[in-house]
């Protein structure tokens, strides 16, 4: 994820400085509290969420979102738990999308508290593919392994360190959800979900992951974001191994245009960084970003380039392998973006590598 290079005004954080102690959770609006998790990364956190709900006849609490499988986030929910709930149960599971951080113990508190989950088909179903070690699934910096290694070796990264560790990381994926409900219910573009007596309306995003749900009450004034909206960094959008000519870039700018419609004083819940207003204008400068990064891939394309060289253009700084996964990833998506429009022109060259060069 790429800081943006631009500081909004209009952008406001109702909450100013407020963050909730992990284990304990801020009320927002009525019936939704602001829970964060520890992450292992450079991005070292996670907002999740609690509405209270009353879910076939038994009152309680959905959570959305469920952070990464590991001992911390688990003993974190505990707490919660035990002290969050005001005596009530969990009663249901909705899941924004596939990436670790978001559906890692799904799993664990679906199988707690006996209750289903509810995420999008696709993300349901590559989760699952994911999560399996032994399927030998790849997704770009979402799980590494051989299949990552090459794709980003025919796109110009050579450095025998660099693929070694990332055909090291395998287990990447599967390490952070080691595996998902065996059964959910599917949510849908625009479906109307009843959570605590209020109408939550499902917008699709694309792009950032194969099918990401957002939920916008309108009686709350509230929009559950995930990844689409972030108020300070701009969401990963990746190209991946396994659809190496896919453009997920047009489908995130295109998939913004779905948030416009929602009023303006809407309070956006994003799943890193803190709450906001100034929505309109967050996407305006979501969209100026990606175009600054577009003008700066064309004119590093007038002579024939690589993905791996495009990279310092779009990040100015030092990347640790993780992170460089990343960097590749979101490289491949601008040239894609451009390649689909007609803007360059792709080459495979002798030496077996992808070049980019202005059309």
């Amino acid at each position: 994820m790429n800081k943006s290079s631009q500081v909004n005004t209009e952008i406001h954080y109702p909450l100013v400085e407020a963050l909730p102690e992990i284990g304990s959770t801020i009320e927002l609006a009525p019936g939704v509290r602001w829970l964060r998790m520890r992450l292992p990364f450079a991005l070292d956190h996670i907002n999740l969420w609690l509405l209270r709900d009353v879910f076939e006849g038994v009152e309680g609490w959905t959570i959305v979102d469920c952070g990464i499988s590991n001992d911390e986030t688990q003993a974190a929910w505990e707490q919660i738990f035990a002290t969050q709930l005001d005596g009530l149960p969990i009663v249901r599971v909705i899941v924004t999308h596939m990436h670790p951080d978001h559906i890692g113990l799904a799993q664990w508190l679906c199988e707690k508290w006996q209750v289903p989950m509810w995420i999008s088909m696709t993300d349901y179903l590559t989760a699952q593919w994911l999560s399996h070690k032994e399927g030998g699934a790849s997704v770009g910096a979402r799980a590494g392994g051989g299949g990552s290694a090459d794709h980003f070796q025919k796109h110009g990264l050579s450095a025998p360190e660099d693929l070694e560790k990332i055909r090291a990381r395998s287990s990447y994926y599967s390490n952070m959800v080691p595996g998902v409900p065996r059964q959910y219910r599917r949510i849908i573009d625009n479906e109307k979900i009843c959570i605590g007596g209020h109408e939550w309306q499902v917008i699709m995003g694309f792009g950032h992951a194969p099918e990401h749900a957002s939920l916008f009450c309108s009686a709350l004034g509230v929009l559950i974001s995930g990844d689409m909206l972030l108020p300070r960094i701009s969401t990963n959008v990746s190209v991946y191994d396994a659809d190496p000519d896919a453009d997920p870039l047009g489908l995130y700018l295109s998939s913004l245009d779905r948030y416009l419609p929602l009023p303006d004083d809407t309070l956006v819940l994003p799943s890193h960084g803190k709450p906001f207003t100034g929505m309109k204008p967050r996407i305006a400068q979501l969209k100026a970003h990606h175009d600054d990064r577009l003008a700066e891939t064309i004119g590093a394309c007038h002579l024939p380039a690589t993905a791996r060289e495009i990279v310092p253009v779009l990040f100015k700084r030092e990347l640790d392998i993780h992170q460089m996964t990343f960097a590749m990833g979101e490289a491949i998506a601008h040239l894609n973006y451009l390649l689909r429009r007609g803007v360059l022109h792709r080459q495979l060259c002798e030496d077996g590598v992808l070049r980019f060069s202005v059309a």
